[in-house]
């Protein structure tokens, strides 16, 4: 337990929402900010009608479409029935309850948490929930994001507040200097794989260390969006200059003096040089190398260098035996060289504009293997303009792979996008459960856009370090 008797960023922003402490002992807390898109929110409004409420602060809630819409033929209505259903109750929800919202023929259309950010909806200091589980992501602001379910949705809607436990902070520092070819999506399986997929139950993480600390705002994106497969449900980075310089001019964001000020709150806001933790964890940059997924959970990962583990010394020794059985490999064997028949670039934890550029570094004046299938989506309407701006749509297509609209895409198949059969996708999402991507017997491999475009040319995962 680290010592020390200043506060942490997560106390600050926490007593500084509390509207009450609830004879159940949660803590009501005040949401600053409410993110929907079509696939959690239409119970929660019929919640809404039943008893008669109205929506407590419309102009703190923002909608868009991302979870099931088509990324590629998105004429109207869908060819799904039901993701035209949940289009259609968006929209009238969103209208009925006088709540911005940005459909398919909006160019502020995207995943909900690359939009956020991108428009400068998210700012530190604030407390921001949404009915997804990836709502972590917003943590790279310094903002508690909480990722909720519908009732919760519902009660946010109602009430602008939650009902919640206080979690405990671990802070995880990662010291160094990252190699070639490491990026931010092999740190997050690293300490994953390393903590478990359960680690960090009952805790936020923040993390820190000079790594960190260099990072860009979308590498501590990636980051903070994958804390909930290691079991905590927030993830934060404290605000500085990097933060306060991606933040400027944005849409959302104050201007002139105000942003001056807002910059001194913000400031004030980080954790404590003396922050007292529950749990301190140093990791070296050193020790990571390109991290790939073996297994049907993000916890189960190995170096590209390394051999699959025996399920005995698992940490779960049945859990693994589940993942073998499924994945069809062998303990021992190399996970370098395996064949693929798909390959993904996109969802929320790495469908930004420089993860466009990591893929796209690899593909141009390359090939796609002919055996394979492969699709670049980008996160939002405007990641997809400012691609194509600088090439990249051009560099993916002559490469071979398909260039998307935006949308969640193949991350979680509920739309067009799915594997088919026993396929194994090399996939920069991040879930590899079973069924994830759409087939129940779809094998998907987790790593980074950079792995995956490598990948994609070979025909098989390769060490993306052999290209940079």
């Amino acid at each position: 337990m680290a010592k020390g008797s200043g506060r942490t960023l997560y106390d600050k922003v926490w007593e500084s929402h509390t509207v009450d402490i609830l004879p159940t002992g949660q803590t009501q807390i005040f949401i600053g900010l409410h993110l929907i898109h079509e696939i959690t929110t239409a119970p929660a409004f019929d919640m809404l009608r039943e008893k008669g409420l109205k929506v407590a602060f419309p102009e703190r809630t923002f909608a868009t479409l991302d979870h099931i819409v088509p990324t590629d033929m998105r004429a109207r209505p869908f060819l799904d029935s039901q993701a035209e259903e949940l289009t259609q109750a968006l929209e009238k929800n969103t209208g009925q309850f006088g709540i911005q919202f940005y459909g398919l023929d909006s160019d502020r259309q995207g995943i909900v948490h690359v939009i956020g950010p991108q428009l400068g909806l998210t700012q530190p200091g604030m407390t921001l929930a949404c009915g997804d589980s990836h709502t972590s992501t917003h943590g790279a602001f310094g903002t508690l994001a909480f990722g909720i379910g519908t009732s919760q949705v519902r009660d946010v809607l109602a009430t602008q507040t939650l009902a919640m436990d206080k979690l405990k902070v671990r802070r995880i520092n990662i010291h160094g200097a990252l190699s070639a070819g490491v990026y931010a999506k092999d740190i997050i399986l690293f300490i994953i794989r390393r903590l478990g997929v359960g680690g960090g139950k009952g805790f936020a993480y923040e993390y820190g260390g000079s790594v960190v600390e260099k990072m860009s705002m979308e590498e501590r994106m990636t980051i903070c969006n994958m804390s909930i497969e290691g079991g905590a449900l927030v993830g934060y980075v404290n605000p500085d200059e990097i933060t306060f310089a991606f933040l400027k001019g944005r849409e959302f964001v104050p201007k002139g003096e105000d942003f001056e000020r807002a910059v001194a709150y913000w400031s004030s806001i980080a954790s404590d040089p003396d922050a007292h933790y529950d749990d301190v964890v140093d990791m070296e940059a050193s020790e990571i190398e390109p991290t790939v997924t073996w297994g049907i959970n993000p916890g189960q990962a190995v170096g590209i260098l390394e051999k699959l583990p025996d399920p005995e010394r698992c940490s779960d020794p049945e859990g693994a035996k589940r993942a073998y059985e499924h994945m069809g490999w062998k303990p021992g064997s190399p996970i370098l060289g395996t064949p693929i028949n798909v390959a993904f670039v996109g969802s929320c934890t790495n469908s930004r504009l420089s993860d466009l550029r990591a893929a796209a570094k690899i593909a141009k004046g390359r090939k796609v293997h002919p055996a394979i299938r492969a699709l670049v989506v980008p996160g939002s309407a405007a990641v997809k303009v400012l691609a194509e701006k600088e090439g990249l749509d051009r560099i993916f297509t002559e490469a071979g792979f398909e260039w998307r609209e935006a949308g969640c895409s193949m991350c979680l198949a509920m739309n067009p996008d799915k594997l088919k059969g026993r396929e194994i996708c090399a996939s920069s999402s991040n879930r590899n459960f079973i069924g994830r991507q759409g087939s129940p017997g779809g094998r998907t491999i987790l790593m980074s856009p950079a792995m995956v475009a490598a990948a994609a040319v070979n025909g098989k995962i390769v060490d993306v370090r052999e290209y940079v």
